[in-house]
């Protein structure tokens, strides 16, 4: 089965139900089948056939729905790329894939123009603005082209934040597999409606929103961006049955309720608020439970496996945790030679299953040095996370970036441990840990700390602090105050940023 073959589900047994309502669009999953063949005759038209790369440097808009959907039906590969990327990223994600064609729309094709010297394999730049005509007189019956599990759905890549962008290739059968899981274990239904503000050119937004809704049959309610005040009246006023973030913007909620005067949000419809993409504080979970009612589902995922573990639907949501493995997925804690760890032992993340991606677009080293074999012969990808399994549940947690460890002294420090006390401090509004080089011990953490705007904050305090409730080698040596931490599209901290302006 490949996703169109999912998908085509809904778009048979549901054609009159509503599928999306955008601004002031909207489309039932009938006419999304239509007006999606009409595209994928488009691009025949253009040349593209299966295993062509197509790019997507667009925001969210019906356009990149109908464009994606074509995408499937003819078995071409979806390279998206984030509308935050300027010169240097377009260049090597358009060189590196090679698409034949970019859909972008105006505003963007302005930063594209320039480049198109250098975008040697770029034989068409489509405007979304001008899809409806370019599309206007083609016919809207079914594509009959073989379409395989095993071929490639997308090449999706990652977000850079510790080095250049790697693609990461996902099959059908990958995306398939793990969504058909999630909606098992987050008891998606037909009967949900979904607001959507995450960006379609993420894994988050587009593998597990978009594609979990079109699994469903569920209603879609899609913003072209993220702003709190539009998603908690959408939230209100619109039936919304769930929602998917990331920490940021349950904290912008958090201060939009805020704003308004309201101590408690009245959501009678809603049955389930998730989190992933970054860590989700425990004070966050907490204020978010007090205020709308709810506790939110932390998650585990990346670009190379889209989800893979997750906190229960119908059981603990434990804040400061991920959860357990999603249907399909086998995670374990390892050791450096791909062994199980004890529970309670911190070791990397190690996963297998459907989930797991084929390896990264031409670069087999990068590929081979991301898998790891272990004594019994299981093959597991290498997540670059370090966590651990607690021994009475079975939850895992997740405590950093392998790349991010400060090793001080030859003691371990876990930049979360640091990052989730010192965000428990009255005067801090947001943190970020990071090793800074020391002679004598090699690293030593350093904070970068945004305060709150009520509360004066000293260094020295914060720094005592720490001490009080840690071991003292893990209290950062210095305190640096900002106004803003830099963070990625989906809300990661870019802690290279930090490192590089020290």
């Amino acid at each position: 089965m490949n996703l169109h073959d999912l998908f085509r589900i809904h778009f048979v047994a549901r054609a009159d139900k509503m599928a999306l309502r955008f601004e002031a669009r909207a489309l039932t999953f009938g006419e999304l089948d239509a007006q999606s063949n009409r595209v994928a005759r488009a691009f025949q038209r253009l040349g593209l056939k299966r295993g062509d790369r197509i790019g997507f440097y667009l925001g969210n808009s019906v356009e990149l729905i109908l464009a994606h959907l074509a995408n499937l039906k003819l078995g071409l590969v979806l390279v998206p790329m984030n509308t935050q990327y300027r010169d240097l990223e377009i260049t090597h994600m358009v060189n590196d894939a090679e698409p034949r064609v970019i859909l972008t729309d105006r505003t963007q094709a302005q930063i594209l123009e320039p480049l198109r010297p250098q975008l040697k394999s770029v034989e068409h730049i489509l405007l979304a603005e001008e899809l409806d005509g370019l599309i206007a007189h083609e016919s809207a019956e079914a594509m009959d082209v073989r379409v395989d599990g095993e071929d490639l759905a997308a090449i999706m890549y990652t977000s850079g934040t510790t080095g250049r962008s790697k693609g990461a290739m996902l099959s059908h059968d990958n995306f398939v597999a793990n969504i058909t899981g999630l909606a098992n274990a987050w008891a998606l239904t037909a009967n949900d409606t979904l607001l959507l503000a995450l960006p379609l050119f993420h894994t988050h937004g587009l593998g597990v929103a978009l594609h979990g809704a079109l699994t469903v049959g569920c209603t879609t309610i899609l913003q072209r961006t993220f702003r709190a005040d539009r998603a908690l009246d959408a939230l209100m006023n619109e039936n919304v049955t769930l929602f998917m973030g990331v920490p940021t913007m349950y904290v912008r909620l958090i201060e939009e309720a805020h704003k308004r005067g309201m101590n408690r949000v009245q959501l009678p419809e809603m049955r389930l608020f998730v989190s992933g993409s970054a860590p989700l504080g425990v004070e966050t979970f907490e204020q978010f439970e007090t205020i709308f009612g709810h506790k939110i589902l932390e998650r585990y995922g990346m670009t190379e496996t889209v989800m893979n573990i997750s906190n229960l639907y119908a059981g603990a949501r434990i804040p400061g945790t991920v959860g357990v493995p999603l249907p399909g997925v086998t995670a374990c804690v390892g050791d450096e030679r791909g062994n199980a760890l004890s529970d309670g032992e911190v070791g990397e993340i190690l996963l297998r299953g459907s989930n797991v991606f084929r390896g990264y677009w031409r670069a087999p080293e990068k590929t081979t040095e991301s898998f790891i074999t272990d004594a019994e012969g299981n093959r597991w990808f290498r997540t670059g996370d370090l966590g651990k399994r607690d021994p009475t549940n079975g939850y895992l947690t997740l405590l950093s970036r392998r790349s991010d460890l400060i090793i001080s002294g030859g003691y371990n420090i876990y930049p979360r441990e640091v990052e989730e006390l010192l965000l428990t401090h009255p005067a801090i509004l947001d943190v970020a840990v990071v090793g800074a080089h020391d002679a004598a011990l090699g690293q030593v953490p350093v904070a970068f700390v945004v305060p709150r705007a009520d509360h004066a904050a000293r260094a020295e305090d914060l720094i005592e602090f720490c001490r009080v409730h840690l071991a003292r080698y893990k209290a950062p040596r210095t305190i640096t105050f900002l106004d803003a931490l830099p963070r990625n599209a989906m809300g990661k901290v870019e802690k290279q940023k930090l490192k590089s302006s020290m």
